[in-house]
């Protein structure tokens, strides 16, 4: 499938394209035009940058009519007003596709906002209300917003409503708000957040409903831990997120020890998740930029070397690709977050572009078995195998050169801080430095 063989790259139209933090009351129009640096059409700015790189998928976090940071909906069927309008998009949507990228959004359905339309209606009439079984609601309870009644909601933030997912209406309300999407916008999957949380049938019942709009469309789910195999075989999802993986890249190079992210690939590979795909990344909007969580940023490069060779479906969080820094601050991700005018370019954005360019004329790096080589603190050989044809890469994190001895080809002498490649028995080039 294309997923498998893309690289992804991650926007967050919201805050990327400068949009106030908090929407406008209710009552506004739903429609009034963007209010941020040029609403969702700042998207386009990136779409050359992008085939520039290589990409072959964007994931978007939350694009639609939310109180605030995109994950509160009010409205699954309209573009937040702070971006736009549904015509906008989809000539966002037309540009991408026009540069041979596809397009995933964020599927946010275990909870909406406060200012969601069924929401309000329970606040105003209450047990009177018809849509108050879309909600778990105890009228003889109350929360701190002194609604006259208590709900469940996402892990206690009660800004954000849970939805009753068994109830017949909110199913058939969220399944024709995928068809919209997939009509109107023409898009090429969805990512389904806090996946961990969702009914497993409910999760194979959307997949149900993308694959009948497109037998090609891709399902990610959003899970935080690991031994999740039952999301693929009875949620039919085609990839989850590999949050294990992510750990032991920056782990494993701040405590030189490459012995934890090894671990983790073959547990992940070769035990756990055996013959299915991760969605992998360095960072992403809710964990602080790999440019700081790295303790030598000069090491960048290697980061992402191995992040477009090891098994997975690769991620640039946008911004990333050039260094930008970020940290998780107490009660505030906004400077995961940051606006953007334009994508910006330097020597890591060049090396970049270099390995993904490397990684697509590769099939063996997008699916091909995977084999360790050669392991040590600092130094870490591997193959990708397919239909013939044989990728070797060896990373030394350390800041001495190393020579090690690989099946099949001998000694072979590693440069400090270098990842090297051979493909098919060519000479070991160094891939990032």
């Amino acid at each position: 499938m294309w997923f498998e063989e893309s690289v992804f790259y991650q926007l967050y139209p919201l805050t990327l394209c400068g949009a106030p933090a908090v929407n406008a009351p209710v009552s506004g129009s739903a429609q009034a035009g963007s209010h941020g640096r040029g609403g969702i059409g700042r998207l386009n700015v990136f779409a050359p940058h992008l085939q520039k790189l290589g990409i072959g998928g964007v994931y978007l976090n939350p694009i639609f009519e939310s109180d605030s940071h995109g994950y509160d909906t009010r409205d699954y069927r309209v573009l937040d007003r702070r971006l736009g309008t549904n015509a906008e998009f989809r000539k966002v949507v037309d540009l991408y596709h026009s540069c041979g990228i596809r397009v995933v959004l964020d599927g946010v359905f275990n909870h909406v906002g406060r200012g969601f339309f069924a929401f309000r209606d329970v606040q105003e009439k209450k047990q009177a209300s018809p849509y108050r079984d879309w909600f778990r609601i105890d009228f003889g309870g109350d929360t701190h917003f002194h609604d006259g009644f208590w709900y469940e909601a996402w892990e206690g933030h009660y800004e954000l409503v849970r939805l009753n997912l068994e109830n017949p209406a909110v199913q058939q309300y969220l399944m024709e708000s995928i068809d919209l999407w997939f009509r109107e916008f023409d898009i090429d999957g969805i990512r389904l957040d806090v996946a961990y949380l969702l009914p497993l049938w409910f999760i194979s019942m959307v997949k149900d409903r993308i694959r009948a709009h497109r037998p090609d469309a891709f399902l990610l789910g959003e899970i935080l831990g690991d031994n999740a195999g039952r999301f693929y075989d009875q949620g039919h999802v085609d990839a989850i997120t590999d949050y294990p993986g992510y750990k032991g890249l920056w782990s494993s190079f701040n405590s030189f020890n490459l012995f934890e992210l090894a671990h983790t690939v073959k547990r992940n590979y070769g035990e756990m998740y055996r013959g299915r795909q991760l969605f992998s990344f360095a960072d992403n909007h809710d964990v602080e930029r790999i440019a700081t969580k790295l303790a030598d940023p000069e090491k960048l490069p290697l980061i992402y070397g191995l992040l477009f060779t090891l098994p997975g479906i690769p991620c640039i969080y946008y911004g990333s690709e050039w260094g930008t820094e970020g940290r998780k601050e107490k009660g505030s991700d906004a400077s995961l977050r940051p606006a953007f005018d334009a994508p910006e370019e330097n020597e890591l954005t060049k090396k970049i572009a270099e390995m993904i360019r490397f990684r697509n004329h590769a099939p063996e790096l997008q699916t091909g078995a995977f084999r360790e080589l050669r392991l040590q603190n600092r130094i870490f050989a591997f193959a990708r195998e397919k239909d013939g044809n044989r990728t070797v890469c060896a990373v030394n994190i350390d800041d001495a050169p190393a020579v090690i001895d690989i099946p099949d080809y001998g000694k072979v002498t590693v440069p400090a801080r270098t990842m090297s490649v051979s493909r098919n028995g060519a000479e070991f080039t160094a891939f990032a430095e």
